[in-house]
């Protein structure tokens, strides 16, 4: 008789060591155990040699419905599960749905839940026009975080919260032990420099990164970081493009303040010099690419363990909203959920960091983050058997040739890779063979965090 319904074995990366001969088993969608040695007997047993077996990524930031009838779950999820990534977190700016009420959560989920083929958990936010008295309800509604922006990409849709109705919002979330994330741009330093380059009559691809200097998004971390100190709310900077960021944020936490930091996987792997010269605006993003100096910066505070979480920012523009020649009047974001765990890889190995790191910043700590490590996040007794399992088998990603993405389109489109996802398992079944989408719409579900008792200490 069977042991176990599923058994794999290969080398298993943890967030603290590298089990080289290792095997996971696996009972009724959940992980029992992590061995070594001898596989154990079971339904469906694969020896997975030379193969990397990781936690089933978690994706801290994605933007499923920014462009109405564009990508939408049933996409987005695809190109999840395709890259080995077996949650994601979609963000509350949705086009024509603020979500910014419980029942503006109940009406995503109803939507997102017959789509979604992975796990799908979510931001809220809040109408400035009605400040904080939602936050209670969404909390309650199961939203695993909070997102604001101190810059104003749209009044409705992408609103700025300015600095005193940020510290309300803060207060309001401190007592339901969720994180506050913010999008750190100063809206008036961004602005004055966007005027600056338009009358300096540059438009090419350098347009953006002066629009958008560093002392704009330094600014914005830095008031992010004092209200979360001020208030006791746990502070997220949702993505740093700057090193100096994370100097920031590691000061914060060396004083006992919650002070966390993402980093996307587009400033890890992209430079302006190169990459934005080349591609124009597909590569112009919020905040925008640096120059390669300050990219190896970033892989620096990796290996040093200033960095929180790496995650997309995922969204599919249409290529019509990214190839204007005017590099200001393109949209901002690009699509990576397909691509972003063999990047990671690709650069973490190119620089000596170990593979740990990929299990530590793309699924157990999104999971502590989220509220969600009661059932993700880890190759551990009791939760959920998410697993990624990568090949030592070179290629040239080209997002239009897996027809896992509603987009052809990537900035990534070109870069030769050194490991592939060969097989995604969500909740101990295969969603993902390496070449094709097993999991159909409906197979994902709504993770809702586990309720926080909240100390008046640091973390």
């Amino acid at each position: 008789m069977a042991d176990f319904d599923l058994v794999l074995k290969g080398t298993v990366v943890l967030p603290d060591r590298l089990v080289e001969g290792g095997h996971v088993a696996v009972r009724d969608g959940k992980v029992i155990h992590v061995g070594q040695g001898a596989m154990p007997a079971a339904k469906e047993r694969h020896d997975l040699s030379g193969a990397l077996i990781l936690p089933g990524a978690i994706d801290a930031q994605v933007h499923s419905l920014s462009q109405k009838n564009q990508e939408d779950f049933i996409w987005s999820t695809r190109s999840a599960a395709a890259g080995g990534v077996t949650t994601i977190v979609d963000m509350p700016y949705d086009e024509g749905n603020l979500v910014c009420s419980a029942e503006a959560v109940k009406i995503k989920v109803d939507h997102a839940a017959p789509q979604a083929r992975v796990d799908f958990a979510f931001y809220g936010t809040v109408d400035p026009e009605e400040g904080p008295a939602r936050i209670g309800e969404m909390a309650e509604a199961g939203v695993a975080a909070f997102k604001f922006s101190t810059f104003g990409t749209d009044p409705k849709r992408f609103p700025r919260i300015p600095a005193a109705l940020l510290e309300d919002c803060f207060r309001a979330i401190a007592p339901t032990g969720l994180t506050a994330g913010v999008h750190n741009e100063d809206d008036e330093a961004v602005r004055a420099a966007i005027a600056r380059v338009k009358a300096m009559g540059i438009t090419d691809y350098r347009a953006h990164g002066l629009s958008r200097p560093p002392l704009t998004e330094l600014l914005a971390s830095n008031q992010i970081y004092e209200t979360g100190a001020e208030t006791g709310c746990p502070a997220h900077v949702v993505h740093c493009s700057l090193g100096r960021g994370y100097e920031i944020a590691s000061a914060y936490r060396a004083q006992g303040h919650r002070a966390t930091i993402e980093c996307c996987i587009h400033y890890l792997t992209l430079d302006e010099e190169n990459d934005v010269a080349r591609l124009g605006g597909k590569a112009k993003i919020n905040p925008p690419i640096r120059p390669r100096a300050e990219v190896e910066k970033l892989w620096r505070h990796v290996a040093a363990g200033n960095v929180t979480l790496v995650s997309t920012d995922h969204v599919s523009w249409s290529e019509d909203r990214k190839t204007d020649p005017d590099m200001l009047a393109n949209a901002s974001g690009v699509p990576g959920l397909e691509v972003m765990v063999p990047l990671f890889v690709k650069g973490a190995l190119e620089r000596g960091i170990p593979l740990t790191r990929a299990a530590e910043l793309m699924a157990l700590n999104p999971a502590r983050h989220f509220r969600i490590d009661h059932v993700k996040g880890a190759l551990e007794a009791g939760k959920d058997a998410d697993i990624t399992v990568l090949t030592p088998e070179p290629y040239t990603y080209n997002a239009a040739a897996s027809g896992h993405n509603v987009v052809g389109w990537s900035p990534y489109n070109g870069i030769h890779l050194p490991w592939r996802v060969s097989a995604t398992w969500l909740r101990g079944t295969l969603a993902f063979d390496g070449s094709k989408v097993l999991a159909e719409p409906g197979a994902g579900a709504f993770v809702r965090p586990l309720p926080t008792l909240v100390s008046s200490g640091g973390r």
